[in-house]
Parts: C-alpha cells; sequence; structure tokens
C-alpha cells in the first residue's frame, strides 16, 4: 500500500492493545482515523514474550468489555498467542481501520496550519491530530553495570523464549518482579542452577478468599488510586498466572532450589557483588502481601461477605538460609554461572515524536493523556490517568476519555467564522440551529450548531 499525499483526521500509531481500543472508541464516535503498526496486531504479545508466558490477571479481568475470550474458562490465564489472537479478533468485531506492515518515522507540527505531518515507511501522511499508542516496552533497558564478558550469554527478558535458548550452566535472573520470577521459576524446573536477584517489590496474593488479586484490587479502589504512592516508582509487582496461578512466595522460591541474593550492585573480575538488602526487600514484600490480606479482610467484614476464611493464606515459611546468610558477591565462573537473564523492565522511545511534548527529562507531559502539545495524545503508559492504566481493561477506559477528548475539538474546529459558513448561515436567526456542510476541518461531515454549542 501507499499512503503518499494521504490525509486524514486522527492518526493512531501502533496496534496493540492500546491502538486497537482507541480506534474503537473513534469508530463509534464516527471519527476518521487510521492505525498504523510497524509488524502485526499485538506483535509484542506473540514475539516480545517467552514462550510459556500466560497472561499475569484471568480472562474475565484482562480483556476489553465488550468481547469474552471465546471457549475459555474466564478463571483462566490466556497464554500470549491466545492474547494476541483476542485483539485480532477484537479488531475484527468493529472492522478496525488498521494497517500493519508501515513503519512512523518522524512526526512534526506543520508550520503555519493545523495539524501534523508523518512520515511513515509507505508515504507521508497528513493529521489533524496523532495518539501515540506504542506503550510503555519499546526498547529492553540492559543497565549500565552489565559486565563485558564474552564467557557469559547475557539476553534481556524481551529476548528469552525458553531454558533451552541458554548455554549449560547456571543462570543469574537480575529482577524480580513478574517477568524476573516467572523465568527463574521455569529456568529452575527445567534444571538449570539459578540465582534470583531480588529488588524492591510487591507481591499481592494471586487469590484469596476465593476471589482473585484483581477483583479484591478493584473493590479495594486500587486499580482506580489516581497517584502513585511516594517512593514506589521502582518498586515491581511480582504476580504470576503460571501453571494455573499462583501467589509468587520468595521463601519458596529458595526451599524449591532458588539462591536469593539481594539487589545486583556491580561486576569486577569475573565476581557480582549485591547490596546487603535481601532481607529488607523480602520483608517489605511480606508487608504488602499482607496488608492487602487485612484490606480484604475488613472489606468483607464491612459488606457482610460471606467468602471462606483463609488463615492458611497468613501462614510465612521459614527463612531459607540464603535468606539467613546471604551472599555478599559471587565468582560466576566458580558457582558455574554461564548466563545473565536481565529481567530489568523497558524504557520509552519517542525519538521519532519531534512535538514539544516533553518535559526536560524527555517524559511526556499530559494530563490523562492529553497532550500540552495540542493535537497530540498517548496512550497505554504506566499511570496515565490511574494505576490501571497500563493494563488491558485500564487502557480501554482512557481510549474512551481521549476519544472524547477529540470529538470535543472536533466540534469547535468545525464552528467556522459566520463568512466561512454555508450561505444559509447568514440568514438564519439568531437561536435558531443551521447545518455547516462541507469545508470543515473534520472531513466533510455535517455538523448541527446551536446558540448552545455544537451538538
Amino acid at each position: 500500500m501507499t499512503l503518499e499525499a494521504t490525509s486524514i483526521d486522527t492518526l493512531v500509531v501502533g496496534a496493540g492493545q492500546a491502538g486497537v481500543a482507541m480506534s474503537e472508541h473513534l469508530s463509534k464516535l464516527g471519527v476518521p482515523h487510521l492505525v498504523l503498526e510497524r509488524a502485526r496486531i499485538a506483535e509484542r504479545w506473540r514475539t516480545g514474550r517467552w514462550d510459556s508466558l500466560v497472561a499475569n490477571g484471568p480472562a474475565w479481568h484482562d480483556r476489553f468489555p465488550n468481547l469474552e475470550f471465546a471457549d475459555f474458562d474466564p478463571d483462566g490465564f490466556a497464554s500470549k498467542e491466545q492474547v494476541a489472537d483476542y485483539f485480532v479478533a477484537y479488531a475484527k468485531k468493529f472492522e478496525a481501520p488498521i494497517h500493519t506492515g508501515v513503519e512512523v518515522r518522524k512526526v512534526v507540527r506543520n508550520a503555519g496550519q493545523q495539524g501534523f505531518t508523518v512520515e511513515t515507511s509507505e508515504g507521508t501522511i497528513k493529521a489533524d491530530r496523532v495518539v501515540v499508542a506504542t506503550g510503555p516496552f519499546q526498547r529492553a533497558v540492559i543497565p549500565p553495570i552489565a559486565p563485558q564478558d564474552s564467557r557469559l550469554t547475557q539476553i534481556h527478558s524481551a529476548d528469552y523464549r525458553n531454558p533451552a535458548q541458554l548455554a549449560e550452566g547456571g543462570v543469574l535472573v537480575v529482577g524480580a518482579g513478574s517477568s524476573g520470577v516467572q523465568i527463574a521459576d521455569e529456568l529452575q524446573r527445567a534444571g538449570k542452577r539459578v540465582y534470583l536477584s531480588v529488588g524492591a517489590h510487591d507481591r499481592p496474593p494471586r487469590a484469596y478468599r476465593g476471589r482473585d488479586f484483581c477483583w479484591w484490587l478493584g473493590v479495594l479502589g486500587e486499580w482506580d488510586a489516581e497517584v502513585m504512592k511516594p517512593g514506589r516508582e521502582h518498586v515491581t509487582i511480582a504476580v504470576s498466572g503460571s501453571r494455573g496461578g499462583h501467589t509468587v512466595d520468595f521463601r519458596r522460591l529458595a526451599h524449591q532450589g532458588i539462591t536469593l541474593v539481594g539487589l545486583t550492585k556491580s561486576f569486577d573480575a569475573g565476581v557480582v557483588t549485591f547490596e546487603a538488602d535481601l532481607a529488607e526487600n523480602i520483608a517489605r514484600g511480606d508487608e504488602n502481601y499482607l496488608s492487602l490480606l487485612d484490606a480484604a479482610d475488613a472489606y468483607a467484614e464491612r459488606n457482610g461477605l460471606d467468602l471462606p476464611d483463609e488463615p492458611e493464606a497468613r501462614v510465612i515459611p521459614a527463612d531459607p538460609e540464603c535468606l539467613t546468610h546471604p551472599l555478599h558477591d559471587l565468582d560466576l565462573a566458580q558457582a558455574g554461572v554461564t548466563s545473565i537473564v536481565w529481567a530489568t523492565g523497558y524504557a520509552v522511545d519517542f525519538s521519532w515524536l519531534n512535538v514539544n511534548a516533553f518535559d526536560e527529562k524527555g517524559k511526556p507531559k499530559h494530563q490523562r493523556g492529553v497532550s500540552k502539545e495540542p493535537g497530540i495524545y498517548f496512550l497505554g503508559l504506566p499511570w496515565l490517568s490511574r494505576r490501571g492504566s497500563a493494563f488491558i481493561w485500564g487502557v480501554w477506559h482512557d481510549a474512551r476519555h481521549i476519544a472524547d477528548h477529540i470529538v470535543t475539538q472536533r466540534k469547535y474546529l468545525a464552528y467556522y467564522d459566520e463568512s466561512q459558513r454555508h450561505p444559509q448561515c447568514r440568514d438564519a436567526q439568531s437561536g435558531d440551529s443551521i447545518e455547516s456542510v462541507e469545508n470543515t476541518p473534520a472531513g466533510s461531515r455535517v455538523h448541527k450548531v446551536s446558540e448552545m454549542g455544537v451538538n
């Protein structure tokens, strides 16, 4: 296909969960738009994850409101391929105008006229508005402390697929959020000697008193929390849907055979040094876990919910030796460690977006996704409007807010000066409804205008 000389009201960049949600709302509201995706719909789910990955939330929760997973247990955890197929089916449901295999390379604001010029791999597009729906997983981050050692196989979790991919020998997994925990568990179960570097984390129960933690966070209002608590910026969440879903417990992982170590500090001549914070990180994770149980119990009592008691959920296993006598350092060769998996997260990449939409640190400046640069919107980022913004259901609700904002702006722009309106407008009586056809920046749609504004 060619996009040369194409003009569109709204251009959506990215066809993952954010782009599909955005397209649905724009379609419902009659906003002309295109969605450009450099690969396939939901490509990150297919090729940016390890083979055994499943969704971290149950199917009843990790979906959009208007389509359930077909022939699937609502309390089950969909595989990455099932999640990707779900978004493909969802896009087909409303015939989303998605063009795959098209990379957006540059966006610049037009000088002296409305909108933006967008350079793509298939030509140039003029767009009145641009929605950046590329999500938070754009560039895998490996910290600068990574050793320059050809004897080690080093990969980011984004490139990890399965245990057979790694060299013979032990593995150091750096990062104990959901990705690091699940990968470390898989590697240990495959017979690998595994060291897991544990930093600050939250670890909610997978389920408690017969309800998944996603349900508890919902009724407790945690998903709708609008502001991150101070000091929580670098706290990951350790939760898993693998093997049918289970609560992540680092002590149990250690009793299973994984050696827990503190935050990875440095590498020098084949020796890795760890911070002396393992016990503190585990203790704070326990506090987070138990606080959610307390909040759930209080909610159930306050609302008279007849839910089964679960006292065993409060049983904390005995401290393993790696916790009571933590390693300060580790000679990788001596320990037989031949691989490092960096489960250290991602950074965004907006180098292609040449507009005044960022702060001095390069972070998007926005209010609920509405950028400080008029006509630019962000969608799918963590804490865009609330805690749930980066999750599947949360991005759908954020997209609705942005779509409503776009419609409002289109209505204002459709109200032209009297000299630019259709001739019949000049003859209308004050307060009468009038029609302006053609010649609107919204793109040849009929708009009804009254003294109360645009309807």
